[in-house]
């Protein structure tokens, strides 16, 4: 006979799922961050001419650098604030 309230759900629990979110966000981080520096190499923005084009590529890649560090050091409290509560 079949059991008639089928086959158990799957759960994880909140805490330990939303780790290994962030864990996967934390190992995606570099792919981003490789593409978004490729960007300008492809020809983002490529309408403009002359000194004006590479200080607005100059700038580019400093922005991307500066939210790369914002993101990593986000993720990296999160991560070690959801460690400390795992202990």
């Amino acid at each position: 006979m079949k059991d008639p309230q089928g086959p158990p759900a799957l759960f994880l629990e909140r805490r330990s799922f939303r780790r290994r979110r962030l864990g996967d966000a934390a190992a995606l981080l570099p792919v981003a961050g490789a593409l978004l520096f490729a960007l300008p190499l492809i020809g983002f923005g490529s309408g403009e001419e002359g000194a004006g084009a590479l200080r607005a590529a100059g700038l580019y890649v400093f922005a991307v650098w500066f939210l790369l560090i914002l993101c990593a050091a986000v993720l990296s409290r999160a991560l070690a604030g959801d460690a400390e509560h795992d202990e």
